[in-house]
């Protein structure tokens, strides 16, 4: 890797040991992906570790390292969502024991290193940190050091930011440091197409079933889609960007997808089209046959199949302001339909703390908490993977959820009839 005179100097050790060892690991990590030089970051940080396990001791002792150095991030940064929420999602004693004296222990710890390190405020926890609301939107173009795989595939594909899926602790070197390697999904050739989809449905695909069968079949590389802008338009209006989260988290998390084309829709695929295509790029159809052919192979890991729902979690990665909205409403208009009052299933419609502040002042905030369901902050991926959770009959709308814990994945449909009292 070519380096430049600053940057061979705090290699060197010439603004202290510790941030010679942030620099070395990043040189290193570049050089086994074959990084030709680093590029400065455009735009401010997001990290993926926002969680205080009490196991991760390296992360708190070099967080201690970095603080006892003075150093900061560049820029102030964003991280993902807390994992406890003991306000609106509600824990038994022995829960709450677990998750405060055990597994969470050095949460309070966690959070008070990244505020001395450059957290942008207290509100800054989420995993959209994309979204108005929040404030970490990246433009066009920019380049990025973050490492949330729903976050990352979003950047790159709806925004046209460039971004590789890095690891927890490299988002934070990089964001000390300014500068990323330059190999991948940063490059023009990396971003280019490995794969043709073409969609070939009825209608428009359940977002967290397409993209599914999309991470599933392709793993790591790139898809250049044909066909879904007949059902989504050429603009990526409000309500198509959370379809996009949507389908991207899943493609990033049943796959290891970093970037999505569009036809027609995305801003690459606006600006290049298919010359965005490798000549020796594979095709894969995908139609109403096979996504419920993919939706049929997720394993259902209760104990007990048959149990009823004790749980359900909507929002992984967190709502947008009109899903939070929508969901809402098709509770609300569910439970009258069926003549009922309070939800079936204890419900957490989960959303970033800007939206979720911004949400409770409306009048539909006021009926949605009627019915009994909660709108809460929390990562419903870090509440559920542990031993404890895994026990619970939890279901969800989220593809990415489903992977990442024993929570058991239904359509959106059916989880609205779900939770208003209604039978599969």
């Amino acid at each position: 890797m070519r380096l430049t005179q600053e940057e061979k100097d705090i290699l060197a050790g010439k603004q202290g040991e510790t941030l010679a060892k942030i620099m070395k690991t990043i040189v290193d990590f570049g050089d086994v992906f074959g990084a030709t030089k680093l590029v400065e970051i455009t735009h401010p940080s997001h990290f993926v570790t926002s969680f205080g396990i009490g196991l991760l001791k390296p992360l708190f002792r070099t967080m201690d390292e970095i603080i006892s150095a003075g150093i900061t991030t560049k820029q102030p940064f964003t991280v993902d969502p807390r994992p406890i929420d003991y306000t609106n999602v509600k824990c038994n004693m022995l829960e709450k024991l677990v998750f405060s004296k055990i597994m969470y222990s050095q949460q309070k710890r966690y959070e008070e290193q990244l505020k001395k390190i450059g957290l942008k405020d207290e509100a800054s926890f989420t995993c959209t940190s994309y979204f108005e609301e929040v404030g970490n939107v990246p433009a066009y173009g920019d380049i990025l050091g973050w490492a949330e795989s729903s976050a990352v595939v979003y950047a790159n594909s709806v925004i046209g930011a460039r971004c590789n899926r890095n690891s927890g602790m490299l988002d934070l070197f990089s964001a000390i440091i300014g500068k990323v390697p330059y190999f991948g999904l940063l490059t023009d050739e990396g971003r280019k197409a490995d794969w043709v989809i073409e969609l070939k449905t009825s209608k428009l695909p359940e977002a967290h079933v397409l993209g599914s069968a999309i991470g599933l079949k392709i793993m790591e590389d790139v898809p250049y889609i044909v066909g879904l802008d007949k059902f989504l338009g050429k603009e990526i209006t409000e309500d198509v960007k959370g379809y996009l989260k949507d389908m991207g988290a899943a493609c990033a998390s049943n796959g290891s997808v970093g970037l999505y084309h569009i036809d027609g829709l995305t801003p690459e695929a606006k600006e290049k089209g298919k010359k965005l295509i490798k000549k020796e790029a594979k095709v894969y159809t995908i139609t109403d046959k096979e996504l419920e052919k993919v939706y049929r192979s997720y394993p259902v890991l209760w104990k007990n199949e048959k149990a009823k729902p004790k749980l359900c979690f909507i929002g992984c990665p967190h709502l947008s302001y009109p899903q939070l909205e929508m969901w809402a409403m098709n509770i609300i208009e569910g439970l009258k339909l069926r003549g009922r009052k309070k939800v079936a299933v204890r419900t957490i419609l989960t959303t970033s703390p800007q939206i979720a502040e911004k949400f409770s002042g409306t009048e539909l905030y006021a009926q949605l908490k009627k019915t009994g369901a909660k709108v809460s902050s929390i990562c419903p991926l870090m509440y559920t993977n542990n031993p404890i959770a895994s026990k619970k009959p939890i279901i969800t709308s989220s593809n990415k959820l489903r992977t990442y814990s024993a929570s058991r994945f239904y359509k959106n449909d059916d989880i609205l009839k779900v939770i208003t009292g209604g039978k599969l």
